[in-house]
């Protein structure tokens, strides 16, 4: 059975998954890491990707490339998102990716990353003829998607991801009440078609992709006694009464406190705080009470799409 490698450059992580893939469309997962690129670092909100964080996404892509070559895997799809689909050297770093590794990164545009993402989510999650609401946490933007089991009805893509956010409001240590309530009213403005879409289409749900929600599934295991993520689950109920005792934990929090925090990844520690606030922004402003988590993503989606294509 062929295998097929997908790369997902992301403003923060670039990931990397090769794996089988089932005619279901299921994908049967053979390799799975990630690097902390933070490809953003220093110049996500100037339009640019500074020296270092160049560096590091070739250096990342370079070892990816000998994984790849290593598992002779036959196909290679890798997508840039945020940070590269609008640095004014993107395509400077996608030509040196190219000369160092041969790998032809795709720019995909907002709407084609929701697109993806649904695919993922739809894959990891049963869903109905009922709407949901889905959201990706990315560093550069972030996707929301209202959709149910056979067909988006909205979509876009936001120029609110973490890094972004976080660079725009540098928030103290722990975050201050003003900054708080800065990013709230920010959010607020910045999300107007949001919300009208949700009055429009009442989702009974937030489905969490991965990311930032994998997170949230690995603290309330770590502090709260929770479900595990495991290997071949891509699915979690989370109760909602636990995300806000994990969102007032994480929000009180210092650098040092959360570093301490049972199943926080240290390279989520810098992110998490704005990560969990527009969570809650979101269930707050949208009056939505029920939370699901996929740990499918745009990756997994992208394997689903390429299957399709090739029947």
């Amino acid at each position: 059975m062929a295998l097929l490698a997908v790369i997902d450059c992301g403003t923060n992580t670039f990931n990397l998954l090769i794996a089988h893939q089932q005619e279901n469309g299921m994908p049967i997962k053979k390799i799975s890491t990630r690097s902390a690129v933070k490809l953003g670092e220093g110049g996500i909100n100037k339009g640019f990707i500074s020296a270092t964080a160049f560096e590091r996404g070739v250096s990342a892509l370079v070892e990816f490339n000998k994984i790849i070559k290593k598992e002779c895997v036959q196909n290679v799809l890798a997508f840039g998102t945020s940070a590269l689909r609008d640095a004014s050297n993107g395509s400077d770093f996608i030509s040196e990716v190219i000369k160092k590794t041969g790998i032809e990164i795709k720019l995909i545009d907002g709407n084609n990353e929701a697109e993806l993402i649904y695919f993922g989510n739809r894959l990891a999650l049963p869903m109905n003829e009922n709407i949901s609401l889905i959201m990706d946490i990315g560093g550069g933007s972030n996707e929301f998607i209202l959709a149910n089991n056979t067909t988006i009805f909205w979509k876009q893509s936001f120029k609110l991801g973490a890094a972004r956010l976080l660079e725009k409001f540098n928030p103290e240590d722990p975050i201050s009440e003003t900054t708080i309530s800065n990013l709230d009213n920010y959010l607020s403005e910045q999300l107007v078609d949001l919300f009208e879409a949700i009055r429009i289409y009442k989702p009974i749900e937030l489905i969490g992709s991965s990311g930032a929600f994998d997170s949230i599934i690995e603290m309330i295991c770590g502090e709260l006694e929770g479900e595990p993520l495991l290997d071949g689950k891509t699915g979690y109920i989370v109760d909602i009464e636990n995300f806000y005792i994990i969102y007032d934990k994480i929000i009180a929090s210092t650098i040092l406190e959360r570093k301490n925090i049972k199943g926080l990844l240290p390279m989520r520690v810098d992110m998490i705080v704005i990560s969990c606030f527009l969570i809650h922004h979101i269930l707050k402003n949208c009056n939505l009470r029920k939370i699901r988590v996929s740990t499918y993503s745009l990756k997994e989606g992208a394997l689903w799409e390429f299957i399709q294509q090739k029947k």
